[in-house]
């Protein structure tokens, strides 16, 4: 099968508008565990605190802080995303914009969150705009839940992603977590913080995951049904009831501002 051209970052960052709700439906959430850890880090509960989820998407991340009594606002530039966040959270507000021109006043944030999201700014921008909106004595964090590879399946499936996206290496691109590819001007001083978690999910809820990524949603139809029907074939030897045991790690990364 013949490799087509990859699709720029631009397009895949807005490829999620089309796909918000199976994005909604399929996506995996985040562990209590990660709040458990934001709480500790920053030394402060989330309860009362106010927050801003960043990318927030259709609001994953942003139902989990609101859980634990956050006063959370949403930032999210696409219309589709956005649209799918007011239709699962209409309580909740949401704000057109992205991370490297926050559309927020200064120093009003106890806390910036960007789940899975922080890899679409330019951290040159995004890191400034954190500081200016968060309070001294607040903090930025950015997690992302990525996949186990030390479990042989999901070890095997990554090898099978990266042979059908050649030239792309997108197990490494997910394990790139560390301060200088937050910050790379060095002005935050980040903590690293791991958790793993697990769900079991059937096939198609982990498919349907699966192909609610960039690079699939930016993928050709045919190429995209081809890799799903072989990978369903794959994971049904390993899985034969069809329930999938998904193993994640979450990668967070939290800075402190100044106090003053």
């Amino acid at each position: 099968m013949t490799t087509p051209p990859q699709a720029d970052h631009s397009a895949r960052a807005h490829s999620f508008n089309a796909a918000a709700a199976q994005y909604a439906a399929n996506r995996p959430s985040y562990p209590p565990a990660l709040f458990d850890a934001l709480e500790e880090l920053t030394g402060r509960p989330l309860k009362g605190s106010r927050v801003v989820d960043v990318g927030a998407g259709t609001g994953l991340a942003t139902a989990r802080l609101h859980e634990r009594g956050a006063d959370v606002i949403a930032v999210e530039p696409g219309a589709g995303m956005a649209a799918e966040f007011r239709r699962t959270l209409p309580g909740v507000p949401v704000v057109r914009g992205n991370g490297n021109a926050l559309p927020l006043a200064d120093h009003g944030a106890d806390l910036l969150t960007y789940a899975q999201s922080w890899h679409w700014t330019d951290p040159t921008l995004a890191v400034p705009e954190a500081l200016r909106v968060l309070r001294p004595g607040g903090a930025l964090a950015l997690w992302w839940n990525t996949d186990a590879h030390d479990v042989p399946w999901i070890a095997d499936s990554g090898r099978r992603i990266d042979r059908h996206f050649a030239g792309l290496n997108l197990s490494a691109e997910k394990r790139n977590f560390d301060a200088r590819f937050a910050d790379p001007t060095g002005n935050l001083d980040f903590v690293h913080h791991e958790i793993r978690w697990s769900r079991r999910v059937p096939l198609d809820t982990h498919l349907a995951n699966l192909g609610s990524h960039s690079v699939f949603l930016t993928d050709t139809e045919e190429r995209a049904t081809a890799f799903f029907a072989e990978e369903r074939r794959h994971l049904l030897a390993v899985f034969p009831d069809g329930l999938v045991e998904e193993t994640y790690d979450v990668h967070l990364l939290l800075a402190p501002t100044p106090t003053t």
